[in-house]
């Protein structure tokens, strides 16, 4: 059986974790392939939302093995209380929730780390969430990382110990005012540990191949959006990890002959969280507008998304890199009164016309050149097939297809898993 990927194809924030609700019923397994806590994915049915931080999106059905993947940073603090969070929802997560021995373990003093590093950098800050996930990635490729299979040894703690001082020693260099009490960090870490140790550890590469072999149908979720892919997006305001199609391989231990589908999610405009380039943001009224009537907060941070509008060129962009198979259009219902329409489809770049992504989409150097549309007025909420949409919205996709010459196969008229629709 193949692996089925699903990522978004922005800056993040597209509702990833409510189409791996919708599509969990389809799979055997999903599996969260990298990033760590500051990943937000928001579902919401029976008039509740969640939020899910580390946790695949599909745990909330009773069917499905949720794995995290080695690509992972996990927070074993986050986590905890992400657990606590699940038992009210009567879910035995300590049977449908495994977790990859070889992905390593977010330290309170990473966190640490991630304030004095991004307080060092003034005006240039990049807009960390502050998650401790970006030293910890750094600890990975420096070698120095403690993984989870790591927990089982008896003497994990000496590693930590040593780590821990190191990071100490490397918040002084920074010379900033970054107050803290380690041992009551350390105290509500250590605890948290247990609860980590009380879930079933996994070779996860094996355990996905023989899960492959036997005929399990398989999800891989994930996080972040494609534009902050740490290769690929728009550094350095990027994540620290692979969040493309090739994260899935390298995060799972998925040979890359393995992937089926590559389901890419985009909002029918787009937003970003944080600092960075951003081409279509809009500073007026219809930015604001859009940013309203989307909720446009961050659902771990709560920080303001920049709102603007569809950026044509960076979405083409990111279904070249991922080799995207099908499109999911999210939140359409936001367009809904606008009286007109624009997506972005060229670049003016440097005096120059141009249709692709380039090295530098600083300000300075790059204007959006525009296509404008007519809008809809209909109310797309309670639309429960495509037969119900107006003919301006029909158009709006038409157009999408026939530029990114990929089928739009899901349009969200909503948050709620029911506000979905398959074309």
């Amino acid at each position: 059986m193949a692996v089925d990927l699903l990522l978004g194809l922005q800056w993040g924030d597209e509702g990833k974790g409510k189409i791996v609700d919708v599509l969990t019923s389809n799979y055997n397994i999903i599996a969260r392939f990298q990033g760590g806590p500051n990943a937000g994915h928001t579902l919401e049915f029976d008039g509740i939302k969640h939020v899910l931080r580390t946790i695949p999106s599909g745990i909330f059905h009773k069917e499905s093995t949720n794995v995290i993947g080695n690509g992972v940073v996990i927070d074993p603090v986050v986590f905890a209380k992400e657990l606590e969070g699940l038992n009210q929802f009567d879910i035995d997560y300590k049977t449908k929730l495994i977790i990859s021995r070889k992905a390593h373990v977010i330290l309170p003093t990473h966190r640490l780390l991630d304030a004095a590093s991004e307080a060092s950098k003034g005006k240039a800050k990049i807009g960390s969430t502050l998650k401790g996930i970006g030293p910890t990635y750094m600890d990975k490729t420096g070698r120095n990382g403690i993984r989870v299979g790591d927990l089982e040894l008896s003497d994990w703690k000496d590693k930590y110990r040593a780590l821990a001082d190191k990071h100490e020693a490397m918040i002084k260099f920074y010379n900033v005012d970054v107050q803290y009490n380690l041992d009551e960090m350390e105290t509500e870490f250590f605890e948290a540990v247990k609860v980590l140790k009380s879930l079933k550890f996994i070779d996860s590469e094996e355990y996905l191949y023989q899960a492959q072999k036997s005929g399990k149908s398989i999800l891989a979720e994930g996080a972040q959006g494609s534009l902050l892919d740490i290769d690929f997006g728009t550094y350095p305001f990027v994540t620290s990890s692979n969040t493309t199609a090739a994260g899935a391989c390298t995060g799972l231990g998925v040979a890359p002959n393995q992937i089926g589908e590559v389901y890419g999610i985009f909002k029918a405009y787009t937003t970003r969280v944080g600092s960075g380039p951003f081409p279509t943001e809009l500073f007026d009224e219809v930015g604001e507008k859009m940013a309203k009537i989307g909720n446009e907060f961050g659902a771990v941070t709560g920080r303001g998304r920049r709102c603007g509008w569809l950026d044509l060129i960076a979405l083409k962009y990111a279904c070249q890199v991922n080799g995207v198979t099908k499109l999911m259009m999210m939140k359409g219902d936001v367009l809904s009164g606008f009286k007109s329409l624009k997506v972005c489809t060229a670049y003016n770049y440097k005096g120059e016309t141009i249709t692709h992504l380039p090295y530098n989409i600083e300000p300075e150097n790059l204007k959006p050149i525009y296509t404008e549309f007519k809008g809809w007025k209909e109310d797309l909420t309670k639309m429960t097939e495509t037969s119900q949409f107006p003919k301006e919205l029909n158009d709006y996709i038409a157009f999408l297809e026939k530029e990114l010459e990929i089928p739009i196969h899901v349009v969200s008229v909503g948050p709620d898993r029911k506000q979905t629709i398959f074309r």
